[in-house]
């Protein structure tokens, strides 16, 4: 089986072997089988995430399909909701906006596993799941064994936690939330949303409001996965929004955007950044991969595209943006048996 049939990019070579693990300890043995047998293993959900190598990879995939939702709710504490690392992400905020449990409402339309949410710390539009993980279960290939933690031993910061600190260390089995009761959402947080509603930021607003404002700008912006939507077949953003000091964001020309954050820090926008050095909106050398035409911090597979050439491309506009700004792009996905 080619990888490219398994990730949202639609790229990747041969897998050697292909594990279908549905339940969590078909999981937790399909992976120590392999550790003891010294063989590589690459972990496999939704498959949103992952640039793989046009030669595949060497050892064995695991495809996490568990499926689960468990849930503890009363009026005092909220709901805590306990899913199966393999549940569709969007299915899980579905329900969740259906139920009335709010905090992930704003999380509408990301593709990829539930698993998959702690180890980027998975956010959009104001909203990061680690606001509302309560813990996350995970298998130590390590110690070899399950191990809980709990929110606040995650490690989690923009983009990032303990998990991917040390991707070849654990194997997320399942993520519990902790999610208020009610019909309306968490504060909005991100001013695009905050317009699309109507509302300020810091308002409320309702949750099934929010869930649809957000789908028709994931869509807006071809971040919503469509079979007919050639700026769908990416892995989402493609660079992470640069965190600078304040003497790199004061050299930034006036107008690009600039958030304050806690840690003294400042964010910027990666896609203005891409935008401003020349790589806006359907731009491409070979015509099979492209930026996005919807949104310039999408990388997209035109159909019949080779990893190689969204690599080249990727490295054509990080060394265009250090060129422009002095500011090095990282790249948000992770990359499997390549390099940019």
């Amino acid at each position: 089986m080619d990888l490219a049939e398994l990730t949202t990019l639609r790229l990747g070579g041969p897998a050697r072997a292909v594990i279908e693990a549905t339940t969590e300890d078909h999981l937790i043995d399909a992976v120590r089988v392999a550790d003891e047998a010294g063989d590589p293993v690459l972990l496999v959900a939704g498959g949103s995430n992952l640039v793989v190598a046009d030669e595949g990879v060497p050892g064995t995939v695991v495809r996490v399909l568990t499926r689960g939702i468990s849930v503890d709710s009363d009026a005092c504490s909220g709901a805590t909701v306990t899913v199966a690392a393999g549940e569709p992400w969007d299915d899980v905020v579905a329900r969740a906006v259906a139920e009335g449990w709010t905090g992930v409402e704003a999380l509408s339309g990301i593709p990829g596993s539930t698993g998959a949410t702690p180890i980027q710390n998975v956010g959009a539009y104001g909203q990061e799941v680690s606001q509302t993980i309560a813990s996350v279960r995970a298998y130590d290939r390590y110690d070899r064994r399950v191990r809980t933690f709990h929110s606040i031993d995650c490690g989690f910061g923009y983009r990032h936690s303990r998990f991917k600190a040390e991707p070849q260390r654990f194997v997320v089995l399942s993520v519990a939330f902790q999610l208020p009761l009610g019909d309306l959402s968490a504060p909005i947080a991100y001013a695009e949303l905050a317009r699309t509603l109507g509302v300020e930021v810091g308002e409320r607003a309702p949750i099934t409001d929010v869930r649809d404002a957000v789908l028709a700008l994931r869509r807006g912006k071809g971040m919503v996965l469509d079979d007919a939507d050639h700026d769908t077949w990416s892995a989402g953003s493609f660079f992470t929004n640069p965190l600078l000091t304040p003497d790199m964001a004061s050299a930034l020309p006036p107008d690009a955007p600039r958030f304050e954050q806690p840690d003294g820090t400042v964010k910027t926008s990666a896609a203005w950044l891409i935008d401003h050095a020349g790589f806006g909106r359907g731009y491409g050398t070979t015509g099979r991969v492209t930026v996005s035409t919807k949104h310039a911090l999408a990388l997209t597979n035109r159909g019949d595209a080779t990893t190689s050439e969204l690599l080249t491309l990727a490295r054509e506009i990080r060394d265009g943006v250090r060129t422009a700004y002095g500011i090095t792009l990282v790249n948000e996905p992770v990359l499997v048996g390549c390099e940019l």
